[in-house]
């Protein structure tokens, strides 16, 4: 009697042993599912403003792209020798509105050149300074750029909260359970290129 009271306590000890691992297990793995499910929320937040930043800057370029032929066509009456920059302006333009991805932040670095040297040939042109269209028409483009710049600001902090978390240990494991890959920043390519577009004379 004495012997099976002593198998009956080993059977429940090891009996409770094996439900309290499972349990453990069950626990560790019930915390790692909402962690997981967590993680993988945070990064559909974070991809969700990262479009919705893009979209913002969308806005401003098109503004931009708007602009942008009724300044060329009010420097062409002043500029009539200039045809190259000023297409060069436009087909800039025109590469950027068609351009998508990481060719577009390339495009839009372009844009930004060949505006650039479009002001830079107003500077022969006193009547074309004087000029009043074309005067409202650089404080338009001011302001877009200026909200372009804003635009950009955030779409570089979200980009970078995202990529972030998508190389640190261990949420990277639940990004590449995504298929997610890292975002480009909005970045200028050169020196010359980080100073503003100079739209007052």
């Amino acid at each position: 009697m004495t012997g099976l009271n002593w198998w009956t306590i080993v059977l429940i000890i090891i009996a409770a042993v094996v439900v309290g691992v499972l349990v453990l297990a069950l626990l560790v793995g019930l915390a790692f599912l909402i962690w997981g499910l967590v993680c993988r929320n945070k990064f559909v937040e974070l991809r969700n403003k990262i479009e919705e930043a893009w979209a913002t800057i969308d806005v401003s370029l098109k503004k931009r792209y708007d602009l942008i032929p009724n300044l060329v066509a009010t420097v062409k009456g002043y500029a009539k020798h200039e045809s190259e920059t000023l297409e060069r302006v436009i087909a800039a333009r025109n590469a950027a509105m068609t351009a998508s991805g990481d060719a577009k932040l390339a495009a839009e670095n372009a844009l930004s050149g060949t505006l650039k040297s479009l002001f830079a040939l107003t500077e022969s042109y006193p009547d074309l300074k004087a000029n009043a269209n074309f005067m409202d028409l650089q404080r338009q483009l001011q302001r877009v750029e200026e909200e372009l710049s804003a635009a950009r600001r955030y779409y570089n902090g979200v980009v970078k909260a995202f990529n972030t978390k998508l190389e640190t240990f261990p949420s990277n494991l639940i990004a590449k359970m995504m298929h997610l890959t890292k975002r480009a920043y909005f970045e200028l390519d050169s020196a010359e290129e980080r100073q503003n577009v100079k739209v007052e004379f």
